[in-house]
């Protein structure tokens, strides 16, 4: 994800919009993450595995399947990317218990397994689930 600056660049406008946010599954992939807490989005990475993220981003090891629903409860908004298939209904359930939007990217081919709608970035699709009372 975000290998192009122009698509980098539109998924930070749309999640700039948020004032915390948390991403689902950072991996060694910190760059949007660290964008986001310079424009001044309060950042909250998680990960099932333990991972550097920049001083900016706070981190907690959490599994989106079984989620510490404390992570999420101030979220405005929940992001993923590249984010497998089997993990779009978990994360979106999550969203609509704390009340947050869901944005995600998929891998390759990988359609989204919940309902959405679509925003064209430069190079691949954002896929956005409302909570319910969004």
């Amino acid at each position: 994800m975000a290998d192009s600056p122009g698509t980098a660049k539109t998924l930070l406008d749309h999640l700039e919009r948020y004032d915390r946010v948390v991403e689902v599954g950072i991996g060694r992939r910190t760059d949007i993450a660290a964008a986001l807490a310079e424009r001044g989005v309060s950042v909250t990475a998680t990960d099932v595995h333990d991972r550097e993220v920049p001083a900016n981003v706070d981190f907690v090891r959490d599994d989106i399947v079984a989620p510490d629903p404390s992570v999420y409860a101030d979220a405005d908004a929940l992001y993923a990317l590249n984010l497998p298939p089997e993990l779009h209904r978990p994360a979106l359930e999550v969203a609509r218990e704390v009340d947050a939007t869901f944005l995600f990217t998929t891998l390759g081919g990988d359609q989204p397994a919940v309902p959405v709608e679509r925003k064209t970035l430069e190079a691949e699709t954002l896929y956005v689930a409302r909570a319910m009372g969004r």
